[in-house]
């Protein structure tokens, strides 16, 4: 992306996945899983971005609509889904600065704005207040919370670990990774207390020999 090029939609979606993966603290919804454009079924609605979070109060889904023009995006706010139904607990348009006004979304629906040098700022929604009072971004949360379509979000993260491959055999492979993690640590933290007992003794002794009166 060049900063003497406009933002093309691909730029807007590549900079939507790594915002969704920013924690909470850095200013994004720290999502754990994050895609661009990927089907929610054989016909239907295709999230330019889409997020999955399962830690807190925020537990859920997240979607990303990207507009690089007036004309895209006020004919995209009037689709069905975007008032009801469709993907995503929480939803936010992203644009360039200047393009959309907070007070032409949606119903429940916030605003991010990108800059020339791709830096992201929430104007609406819940991540405008990621780094504010918890109390109010509590609030904000359940004020832009949206019913979401589990089904086709359930077809998105279906379809996704199908492009990964055998997920069960993934799912040995890290686990035994894990257990390996588990017993090299046990094995250390063993050698560690082997090791200050060793020190300990050395020191006793070193004590006792020096106490002794000196051989005639």
């Amino acid at each position: 992306m060049s900063l003497l090029i406009p933002m093309s939609h691909a730029d807007l979606c590549a900079i939507a996945v790594k915002w969704l993966k920013r924690a909470n603290s850095a200013g994004g919804p720290g999502c754990h899983v994050a895609v661009s454009e990927c089907r929610s079924g054989w016909t239907g609605e295709v999230p330019d971005a889409i997020g999955f979070r399962a830690a807190g109060f925020e537990d859920g889904s997240t979607v990303v609509e990207c507009k690089t023009s007036r004309a895209d995006f006020l004919a995209d706010r009037k689709k069905a889904h975007r008032s009801s139904g469709g993907c995503g607990n929480w939803r936010y348009f992203m644009a360039p600065d200047g393009l959309i006004s907070p007070d032409e979304l949606p119903p429940g629906w916030g605003l991010l704005t990108v800059n020339s040098r791709g830096h992201v700022k929430a104007i609406a929604g819940p991540a405008a207040h990621y780094r504010g009072r918890n109390d109010v971004l509590r609030e904000q949360v359940e004020q832009f919370r949206h019913v979401a379509d589990r089904d086709r979000e359930q077809f998105i993260l279906a379809k996704l670990l199908e492009r990964v491959g055998d997920a069960e055999e993934m799912n040995r492979r890290i686990k035994h990774v894990y257990a390996e993690q588990s017993r090299l640590i046990d094995r250390v933290n063993s050698q560690v207390k082997e090791m200050n007992e060793l020190r300990d003794e050395n020191y006793r002794l070193k004590r006792e020999l020096s106490a002794r009166p000196p051989i005639q």
